[in-house]
């Protein structure tokens, strides 16, 4: 398990500090990411280990077979079994922490119909790792009537308290979807008027993954290769980015197969260019987001996986005329961040603050979310 001990604390504190343990499994079907950090629910003392676990092609499989289910469901059921053992697994060296912030896998999620689902279950983890466990971050925002999502934006305002910024901080997370934070590290704390702006923009990796998936070329377009080949089908990408979703004001999200028409609209064309043309519609939304912020960002810090593809930061740079630069230039962790997010959304449950607001969620007021799992055994060692 790499480890890394470094922070800025700002010497703003609501409660003692504690080493707390993120995971966070998202819509790409890479793996678990696993990560650790030391705060008081307000800001962050310091980072500590962030580790991996690939899921196998028999667990992706299975995955991929759920989306979509809702709970009762046996192919539900399936992919719990699959997300409770791999983060058990990841999970396993991680030490001397007072707490778990379990995401869970998304399988469906429709807050207008006012239902999100989650899989995986807290108290089999507690019972497994001899910890508490908090799970099940989205249900009580969605039962006020929140979107549920995006979740992030909270951490994000703390990471830009973390890096010392002094104006406000735009966050482009890059993974299956896309969700962008704009964050003003000024105000006293994330849940206040102001601090946080938050929403999905689109799809991000996922269409080109299930691309790749599809005509058996690999999981991911690595580097964005493939779509550095091709040429972009300008008339799918104008449809596309015409949809009237975009002029929606946020807060706003998305499920992971929101846009799948996508992927009969680049059927007929060829690898390159079906993938050039996905890679520029996750890019052009991100273009069509801007507008919704307060103020135009001449940076955008980009985090997960979709930073590490060259060929969709060119593009996000040229549809936002931007900077679109990894979280690394401030000293983040792209990889790390979002399981990173739920050990400090973690803490804020644990504390009775809130994990969302009328600013990242729609909800009415700030509210906090979370089930809490004691162990019925205590970790030994």
């Amino acid at each position: 398990m790499a480890g890394k001990e470094k922070g800025r604390g700002h010497g703003h504190a609501t409660a003692a500090a504690g080493r707390v343990a993120g995971a966070m499994s998202g819509t790409s079907f890479d793996g678990v990411d696993v990560a650790v950090i030391e705060t008081d629910g307000v800001d962050i003392m310091a980072f500590g280990e962030v580790g991996e676990t690939a899921y196998s092609e028999a667990d992706r499989a299975v995955l991929r077979a759920a989306m979509g289910a809702w709970p009762g469901e046996a192919r539900a059921q399936a992919a719990a079994e699959v997300v409770e053992a791999a983060h058990i697994a990841a999970l396993a060296d991680i030490s001397d922490v007072s707490l778990l912030g379990f995401h869970g896998q998304t399988l469906a999620h429709d807050p207008e119909g006012g239902r999100t689902h989650q899989v995986g279950d807290g108290q089999v983890l507690a019972d497994a790792l001899g910890v508490e466990v908090i799970s099940d971050f989205r249900s009580a925002d969605v039962g006020l009537g929140g979107q549920g999502a995006p979740l992030a934006p909270f951490y994000h305002w703390a990471c830009a308290r973390w890096i010392g910024a002094d104006a406000p901080v735009v966050f482009l997370n890059l993974g299956g979807v896309a969700n962008i934070s704009c964050v003003d590290p000024r105000t006293g704390a994330p849940e206040d008027p102001g601090a946080c702006l938050a929403f999905d923009t689109g799809p991000a990796n996922a269409p080109v993954d299930d691309l790749m998936a599809t005509r058996g070329l690999g999981r991911f377009d690595k580097d964005g290769a493939l779509a550095g080949q091709g040429q972009i089908d300008m008339q799918i990408l104008e449809r596309m980015l015409s949809d009237a979703w975009f002029e929606t004001a946020p807060p706003k999200s998305l499920d992971r197969d929101a846009f799948a028409a996508l992927s009969d609209a680049v059927s007929d064309l060829s690898d390159a260019d079906a993938a050039a043309t996905l890679t520029a519609c996750s890019a052009g939304a991100v273009g069509r987001a801007l507008p919704h912020l307060p103020n135009k960002p001449a940076i955008l810090y980009a985090t997960g996986g979709g930073r590490r593809n060259a060929t969709l930061m060119a593009m996000l740079a040229d549809a936002t005329a931007a900077d679109v630069v990894p979280v690394e230039a401030v000293g983040l962790d792209g990889d790390a961040l979002e399981a990173q997010a739920f050990a400090y959304l973690a803490r804020r449950v644990d504390l009775g603050l809130p994990t969302s607001a009328p600013g990242t969620t729609g909800v009415a007021a700030p509210v906090g979310g979370g089930h809490r799992a004691r162990p019925n055994r205590k970790r030994q060692g």
